[in-house]
């Protein structure tokens, strides 16, 4: 992690905390970063460099604008507007991180093909607190290449439970 990564995470848990909203800002943030992450488009759109700032601010007000809170819009347009849109998932990643260190949590991103609704996100988190013995909070990530079944990744640790990869054990077997 970069020391400007680092500033820019810190800025944005500073905001969170100043605005009260340090969980719906952390949803936010994580559900635009994995949308950049899934789309190039998006992420050249972004990050073009000879598209200018006011525009690329445009694009992430437009797709943010009803759906997020206007802090978290700003937060983004601001990283945006700097010329860092490549590092947005490493800030945002870093940033969630600190805000779970904050709590005395871990975060787990969970891919799964379908939503999760309250109990399952709670009874997976509780089940990944147990196999962990670490206060874990979910954040699920909607991937349809999953299949069915999850891939959760804790730090660096990855538990891939999906179709797709039970698939491709059974496709290797045979």
């Amino acid at each position: 992690m970069s020391e400007r990564t680092d500033a820019y995470a810190d800025a944005c848990l500073a905001v969170a905390r100043a605005e009260g909203q340090l969980d719906a800002i952390e949803d936010d943030l994580f559900r635009f970063s994995r949308t950049l992450e899934g789309s190039d488009d998006l992420r050249m759109a972004l990050t073009d460099p000879e598209l200018p700032a006011t525009r690329r601010i445009a694009v992430v007000e437009q797709l943010m604008g009803g759906k997020a809170l206007p802090a978290s819009t700003s937060l983004v347009s601001a990283i945006v507007g700097a010329g860092r849109a490549s590092e947005l998932p490493e800030i945002v990643n870093t940033f969630l991180e600190k805000a779970a260190t904050e709590r005395g949590h871990e975060v787990a991103e969970v891919r799964s093909a379908i939503p999760l609704d309250e109990t399952q996100q709670s009874r997976l988190a509780e089940a990944l607190s147990n196999a962990t013995r670490k206060q874990v909070e979910v954040k699920v990530v909607v991937d349809s290449t999953v299949l069915g079944g999850l891939v959760v990744r804790i730090g660096d640790t990855v538990i891939d439970g999906s179709v797709r990869s039970r698939l491709d054990q059974l496709k290797t077997v045979l």
